[in-house]
């Protein structure tokens, strides 16, 4: 639920929930990565983002 649009915990006027969402729609939709979430009550979140890496175009492919 943490990366739906909208979704926030914080109070009225205190944010837009877009946040997550916006950054799962990048890593995940935009460069085939993962975005996930690790979590312990009372200690915090911790967000793990993997990319794949991508062999640099030469030279002849980027022009």
């Amino acid at each position: 639920r943490i990366f739906d649009p909208f979704f926030t915990t914080k109070g009225v006027g205190k944010g837009t929930g877009q946040g997550l969402a916006i950054a799962r729609s990048v890593v995940v939709d935009k460069h085939q990565g993962t975005l996930t979430f690790e979590t312990a009550r009372g200690k915090g979140t911790t967000f793990i983002i993997r990319l794949p890496l991508v062999e640099p175009k030469s030279r002849e492919e980027a022009a």
